[in-house]
């Protein structure tokens, strides 16, 4: 599994590379390089937004004795998607704002549950609880 992310990773790095460099020869290395900032400081801010948001609403269902199990996978969702806004390339920042719009959060949480659920449900899941 570990192979398989690194593979992953580095595959998705040169990807990015050529899709950054072919982005720089049709609109200017300038505007390429611009664009990766600006969607690097957008992404921190969407994200900050975001987060104090849903860390308001963590605590409110907790004030109310519930378990806050969707906002804390929106957390996770957030988190994810303003650390992939930070890192240049067009796939991942694509990928990091799905992750920060609600609507399309939502469509995404929903199938991270059904593979939660279906890790768990399968016994591949190992739960370690120390004291």
């Amino acid at each position: 599994m570990l192979i398989k992310l690194i593979l992953l990773l580095i595959t998705l790095a040169f990807v990015e590379l050529a899709i950054l460099i072919k982005l720089g020869t049709i609109i200017g290395t300038g505007k390429t390089i611009l664009i990766i900032i600006l969607t690097s400081f957008l992404g921190v801010y969407l994200a900050k937004l975001a987060g104090i948001n849903t860390i308001y609403r963590i605590l409110t269902e907790i004030e109310n004795r519930q378990i806050p199990k969707d906002e804390l996978l929106n957390g996770l969702c957030i988190i994810l998607g303003g650390g992939l806004l930070i890192f240049p390339g067009i796939i991942t920042d694509t990928i990091g704002f799905l992750l920060l719009i609600p609507m399309t959060r939502n469509i995404i949480k929903d199938i991270l549950k059904n593979k939660m659920k279906k890790i768990i449900r399968e016994g591949n899941f190992i739960f370690l609880y120390r004291r």
